[in-house]
């Protein structure tokens, strides 16, 4: 039937639905219902199955509009697109905007997973301030492994080679996370490697340096000098020490609670002179959690970089003022200080096992058999071992190293 915009406006319902083609639109249709109310329609064929979709009301759509669109339609079907299902999912309700944004994705890692491990805090810190930063606001899906390599190359490139390692480590655990909540089908980050293996660190400081750093504490203050005079008498870890309390000291033991190590083994670590020394001269904040080194009694101290970049420019300037010159003082971190502590005390003839002791470390001399079945934990030994080490050190910062005795070998 040829239709025209009279015979469209004329046409009459029945008591059934109504179909009319348009000889003048091939797969154009008039639709009338029996109510009175008129449409248009338009057919075509997608992946080899008959399609319809409606174009509009009549008269809002008039006949000439109505072919316009038909042709339109068909025209997109023949380039083997499916206009029904792209006006389908136009109208589909969105989901939420922020729903796969890398920002919104780590969010959940960190509470689904990170939340429940002893390294957590530490892993989320470096994925906010390296991944975050850079993708916050990138949806996960458009993260390709070109993307990937070019972060970690612009972290080594920048001379943190190490970082670099590590946040690929802790990007394929969220990706391979994201991967197991149906979140992408595989990981971006498969195929990557490191720009370069990591090399173990030996740094230890010498005797000028000892003494440079104890100074530099001093001059720096709390809680930065307290904290880094503990690291060094200790010989603790950087984060244990950070979270050390007046209640886990009971006279002149300090007891670290399972929860509270690295490899989950309870610890004691007898306080020398020396180190009770340091913290008693602690200004206490008050709060509830009793820390020992904190800035507002809630938490305990943070931002070891720039803590650690204080010191060492105290220290230069310290040996450059005693040698009369400037004084290049190789890079260091906190965790040189636990080594230079360990090795300190083999310099006065401390047995190994016991410096493993010491450090509550499980592996080496202290691990295998001997961890398993060997329930002596040295408890005389390592107050002697640490007792001597506190003693050697401030001998470094009075100038008389030669005043401490070394101590015989364990048997």
């Amino acid at each position: 039937m040829k239709l025209t915009a009279a015979t469209v406006d004329k046409m009459q319902p029945t008591d059934r639905r109504q179909e009319i083609p348009d000889s003048l639109c091939t797969g154009l249709y008039l639709t009338v219902q029996p109510t009175g109310k008129k449409g248009w329609q338009v057919r075509y064929r997608h992946g080899g199955v008959h399609r319809r979709m409606s174009l509009g009301g009549y008269p809002m759509l008039s006949l000439a509009d109505a072919r316009q669109r038909s042709r339109d339609v068909l025209a997109a079907a023949t380039e083997g697109r499916d206009p029904a299902g792209e006006v389908r999912a136009a109208k589909a309700p969105k989901p939420d905007d922020d729903r796969d944004k890398i920002k919104t994705l780590i969010g959940q890692f960190d509470k689904r997973h990170l939340s429940g491990l002893k390294t957590g805090r530490a892993v989320r810190r470096e994925l906010d301030r390296h991944v975050v930063a850079a993708w916050g606001e990138r949806d996960i899906h458009e993260i390709t492994k070109r993307d990937i390599i070019d972060l970690l190359d612009g972290i080594a490139d920048g001379g943190r080679a190490t970082t670099s390692r590590r946040v690929r480590a802790y990007l394929s655990k969220f990706l391979n996370w994201c991967v197991s909540r149906d979140i992408l089908p595989m990981s971006p980050a498969t195929g990557v490697k490191s720009s370069s293996k990591e090399i173990s660190r030996d740094r230890v400081m010498t005797d000028d340096e000892v003494r440079w750093l104890w100074q530099a504490c001093e001059a720096v203050g709390q809680p930065w000098g307290p904290f880094g005079q503990a690291l060094l008498l200790t010989g603790q870890r950087l984060r244990e020490v950070a979270k050390l309390t007046d209640a886990e000291v009971t006279g002149d033991v300090w007891h670290l609670a399972s929860v509270r190590t690295k490899n989950g083994r309870a610890h004691d670590v007898p306080l020398s002179e020396a180190v009770r020394a340091v913290l008693a001269g602690v200004e206490r904040i008050d709060g509830k959690a009793g820390l020992v080194f904190t800035t507002n009694g809630e938490s305990p101290v943070s931002g070891f970089f720039k803590a650690r970049a204080a010191l060492a420019k105290a220290m230069e300037k310290i040996a450059a003022d005693e040698r009369g010159q400037p004084v290049d003082i190789a890079h260091w971190t906190f965790h040189d200080l636990r080594r230079t502590a360990a090795t300190g005390m083999a310099r006065l003839g401390i047995a190994v096992r016991v410096t493993e002791a010491v450090l509550n470390h499980v592996s080496g001399t202290g691990g295998g058999i001997v961890a398993v079945y060997q329930r002596h934990d040295y408890a005389d030994q390592k107050r002697g071992a640490l007792d001597a080490w506190g003693r050697f050190v401030l001998s470094l910062v009075e100038g008389n190293p030669g005043n401490v005795v070394q101590l015989g070998r364990a048997r």
